[in-house]
């Protein structure tokens, strides 16, 4: 029986190459969304992949989405925390909501997802919580006080929780990307990601999705038992953490 995996933001982005390589992979994938219906429906039409529409900044919607998924597709082995926010300002133009919003989806979010598959995954004795943390939660950014802080506590979750869930056979790791060329970050001005952005990195590029969905499926692995509260970075060599 294949084993389910529920990745936030899904459809779209990082989430969706996560979401299909993980389907590809040989798992029942369920992938959450917070609002964009159209993308969702598209997402599903194209590969196959249920999307369940709630934001992870809810408790109470997390509880309820959860229990939809595994009524639907099946008790939850595998956890991608991968929704995310921006909401960019200087510090000293920085409002309380932007401030809020971002950390409420960027890291309340995962103890509101990660607390409703927990305690299932401690009975079977069998997890895999994955975080999508940045590279920008490792070194910081100006503009990204919000944003920054809330990536690095995602780091200090996974490190703290990986010790909880070592006895019942859960690992707990984290990804922490670099600059990957999804439709977000491609529509930067090109001046700007040619001339400031790729110039920071490397190996003189952006990174790829697929390349961050493949961290996730080897970290979802059998092959990955012995590691847990680790952070990849992928980022091309911009940062050593």
């Amino acid at each position: 029986m294949a084993r389910v995996a529920l990745v936030t933001g899904g459809s779209r982005g990082i989430g969706a190459a996560i979401s299909r390589a993980l389907k590809d992979a040989g798992y029942e994938v369920a992938a959450n969304y917070a609002g964009n219906d159209d993308a969702a429906k598209a997402f599903t039409q194209e590969t196959g992949i249920r999307t369940f529409k709630w934001s992870v900044a809810d408790y109470d919607a997390c509880a309820e989405g959860i229990a939809r998924v595994e009524a639907e597709v099946g008790p939850v082995d595998v956890l991608v925390n991968n929704a995310g926010i921006t909401r960019d300002a200087m510090f000293h133009k920085m409002t309380p909501q932007q401030w809020k919003e971002v950390i409420d989806t960027n890291l309340t979010g995962l103890f509101n997802m990660t607390h409703g598959v927990w305690n299932g995954m401690r009975d079977r004795k069998f997890g895999r919580i994955i975080n999508i943390s940045s590279v920008n939660g490792q070194k910081g950014q100006a503009g990204q006080a919000n944003y920054s802080a809330a990536k690095a506590g995602d780091i200090g979750f996974t490190r703290a929780l990986a010790q909880e869930g070592a006895r019942a056979g859960i690992t707990v790791n984290a990804i922490a990307p670099g600059y990957i060329g999804t439709e977000m970050v491609r529509a930067i001005d090109e001046k700007v990601l040619n001339e400031r952005i790729i110039p920071q990195i490397p190996v003189g590029r952006l990174g790829e999705p697929e390349e961050i969905a493949r961290c996730v499926v080897f970290l979802a692995s059998d092959d990955a038992g012995f590691i847990s509260g680790s952070t990849i970075s992928a980022n091309g060599a911009q940062f050593f953490a």
